[in-house]
């Protein structure tokens, strides 16, 4: 067991797709995986360990914010001995080039974060995927006849501003959305020379207003879902 996972050794296979919200990522599991097991729920943080058309693949959680998913991900490259982490989450678009439902295969993850500075003494205010991840999402989204947009991300340390409108680093940088914890993902693995890539969905247009409900959200993310599991067969 590590510090904030309860699973024994072996039991976390050497893909897993993280979701922040932990019932999301136990719908997952329990939607796609057989043969699952569950094992951690620590801190309700749910870990399950399954079956995906022949493939050992890991699903769980992260929680919201760099601080959160950093220490997520470090436990599972480090003690757990995992080799890739795909993160499967939701952002807000800042621009209506994207529309809501699309989907997103982050680039670049740029951040006024300091997670990286202080935890690997990275300078850095974006990072990108790191190791074949990307590549592979891609590839899956082709195979499943899914459209995925390439694009930078800003990975914000709040959700709420004073100011509204695009940050300027996001805008500098032409980040097209927003989410809060691809930035600590990529340092994480950068730094423990492990993969990583993350996927998202649009649930809100920031500009126009335009949002997935909370009920259309479960059936709404599946296409996610899915390129993200047939992109762990080939990790």
């Amino acid at each position: 067991m590590s510090l904030h996972i309860s699973a024994n050794l072996g039991e976390i296979a050497p893909v897993v797709l993280i979701a922040g919200d932990p019932l999301r990522a136990k719908h997952m599991a329990e939607s796609f995986l057989t043969d699952i097991n569950l094992v951690s729920q620590t801190r309700s943080a749910f870990y399950f360990t399954g079956m995906y058309k022949g493939k050992r693949i890991s699903i769980g959680a992260s929680g919201m914010g760099c601080p959160s998913i950093g220490i997520y991900a470090y436990e599972l490259y480090d003690f757990y001995k995992v080799d890739c982490i795909i993160r499967i989450g939701t952002a807000g678009a800042y621009s209506t080039d994207l529309n809501v439902y699309d989907l997103v295969n982050v680039d670049k993850a740029y951040s006024e974060s300091t997670f990286a500075s202080e935890a690997f003494g990275y300078p850095e205010n974006y990072f990108s995927y790191q190791g074949n991840c990307f590549e592979k999402i891609n590839e899956a989204a082709n195979k499943l006849d899914v459209k995925v947009r390439s694009t930078n991300i800003h990975s914000s340390d709040v959700f709420y501003r004073a100011t509204p409108g695009t940050p300027p680093l996001a805008s500098s940088n032409n980040c097209l959305a927003v989410e809060m914890e691809a930035f600590a993902l990529f340092s994480t693995a950068k730094f423990l020379k492990k993969k990583a890539g993350t996927l998202l969905t649009i649930s809100d247009v920031i500009p126009t207003g335009a949002f997935i409900s909370p009920d259309a959200r479960e059936k709404a993310l599946q296409p996610m879902m899915k390129v993200a599991l047939e992109a762990g067969i080939g990790l």
